[in-house]
This record gives C-alpha cells, sequence and structure tokens, in this order.
C-alpha cells in the first residue's frame, strides 16, 4: 500500500514534470511551440524544461518513499501507531488520514495525469474562431496603443497586421487620413453586419490564454464561411459615419497559415 502511495506522488511530481518537459522540447524543435506561447519566449520556456527534465532525471535516482523522509525522528508519536492502522488509516506521522482528502487527492491525480496524457495523443491545434468570437467584447484592442496609429498617419503600414490595423480603426480620430490606404492582410472570417464579414486574427502576448481578437470590417458582396483563412486585398475607406472599413478588390480563400497568430 504504502509501495504505491510512493509511486503515485513521484508520478505526480517528477512524472508529470519530465513529461511536459519532453512536450515543451520537442515542439519546439518540430516548430509547433508557437502555437501555445509568443515565440519571443521560446528561449526561457526550452530552458526551464530542461533545468526540470535534468531535475526529474535526477529525482529518480533517489529510492522510493525518500520524499517522506523529512529528516527527522518522528519520536513517541511514530512508535505508538500500530502497522497495520499505519499503512491503512493513518499518514506518515501517524494520523488519521482523512477519506475526503484522498479522494480529492486521487481526483485530482487522475485529472492532471489525464490532460498531460492528452498533449501526448493529440495534434497541436490552434485556437478556433469560435473561441476568438466568445472573447470578442467589441472593445478597443488591449495590445496595442497610441504609437500605432501615429505610425499610421505618416503612411508607414506595409508592416501592419490585422492587430494593428484593428487599433486604428478603434482609435483613430481623422479617419479620412487613412482613405485610399492599400492593405493586403491574412486572417479568418467572423461574421459582420450587413454586406460585409470581420477579418479576425488571434494576437497573443505572452501565451494562448492571453490571446485576444483582432476585428476589422471588410466590404465584399460574397462573404465566405465563418472561420476560414482568408488573404484580403483591398483598400482601406471613411465611410459616411465616420469609420473605417476595407473596401475588397479580392478575397482569397487559403489555408490555415504555419503561424495562425500574431505577436
Amino acid at each position: 500500500m504504502r509501495r504505491a502511495e510512493w509511486i503515485g506522488t513521484r508520478w505526480l511530481g517528477v512524472g508529470l514534470t519530465a513529461v511536459l518537459a519532453v512536450v515543451t522540447i520537442t515542439l519546439a524543435v518540430t516548430g509547433r511551440l508557437a502555437l501555445y506561447i509568443n515565440p519571443d519566449s521560446t528561449w526561457f520556456a526550452v530552458s526551464m524544461s530542461v533545468v526540470a527534465l535534468v531535475g526529474a532525471v535526477a529525482s529518480f535516482a533517489l529510492p522510493l518513499g525518500a520524499e517522506a523522509d523529512h529528516g527527522h525522528d518522528h519520536g513517541p508519536v511514530a512508535l505508538s501507531v500500530d502497522t497495520h492502522d499505519h499503512d491503512h488509516d493513518h499518514d506518515e506521522v501517524g494520523h488519521p488520514r482523512n477519506p475526503w482528502g484522498v479522494a480529492a487527492t486521487v481526483v485530482g491525480g487522475v485529472a492532471a495525469s489525464g490532460v498531460v496524457v492528452l498533449t501526448l495523443v493529440l495534434p497541436p491545434a490552434s485556437l478556433s474562431a469560435e473561441l476568438a468570437m466568445s472573447r470578442d467584447v467589441g472593445g478597443t484592442p488591449l495590445f496595442a496603443g497610441a504609437d500605432a496609429v501615429t505610425l499610421a498617419a505618416t503612411g508607414d503600414t506595409s508592416s501592419f497586421g490585422v492587430g494593428e490595423w484593428a487599433t486604428v480603426f478603434a482609435t483613430a480620430t481623422n479617419p479620412d487620413a487613412f482613405d485610399g490606404d492599400p492593405i493586403e492582410l491574412t486572417g479568418f472570417v467572423t461574421p459582420s453586419e450587413g454586406d460585409a464579414f470581420d477579418l479576425t486574427r488571434l494576437v497573443v502576448t505572452h501565451c494562448v490564454i492571453d490571446a485576444q481578437p483582432a476585428t476589422i470590417p471588410v466590404s465584399d458582396q460574397e462573404i465566405p464561411d465563418t472561420g476560414q483563412w482568408v488573404t484580403v486585398t483591398g483598400t482601406v475607406r471613411s465611410t459616411s459615419d465616420g469609420r473605417l472599413e476595407i473596401d475588397a478588390d479580392s478575397v482569397e480563400l487559403i489555408d490555415e497559415p504555419e503561424d495562425p497568430y500574431e505577436y
């Protein structure tokens, strides 16, 4: 009984850590880690995974049960506990086990193990269009600021992605200044109003947990299916009600790009 507990403790500690470290390093080597974190953080994630893996390997050199050795004698309390009861009804220092605590540990351990196993068997995948739509609160994007609008006003927008243009569309105080600017942007389709759709891209600051949707309206007679990736070529136009939108010259249906996020 006690041996099984020791094995379970080791699996939930260094075992899961080792598996996650191997998965992280493998994703980095295959170029798929960017589906989960900002590429600028890859070096940190990989270096920490190497450290974790080295520590996990070293910990397996310890004998089973070493985790329970606190380095001191428990004295009369431990000596007064019957051996049979200690194995089944008491913890390492002779205190009665809480059955609810044991159940919670087992359930948590199974859940954690299941999540880690899924990382091994499921192929890496990007966040869905449905998730992007659920995170869209209709507010100004948080990942850029006045510097994007200032840069756009100079006409230097060649490096702009959907995220930067979404900031310009949401915060520009002089929309006419951008009327006529050519664009070529890639993103996926989300619903909008009328004869238009939103070109959307998820922007990641650190990892996919903080991914935020950036959307810009595209005026086009034929609206692709929601979630379809497209490359839009057209012109920025200022509408009569003071908004900005893209007047599309062409909307090309494409496969999801290898790197689906902006950073």
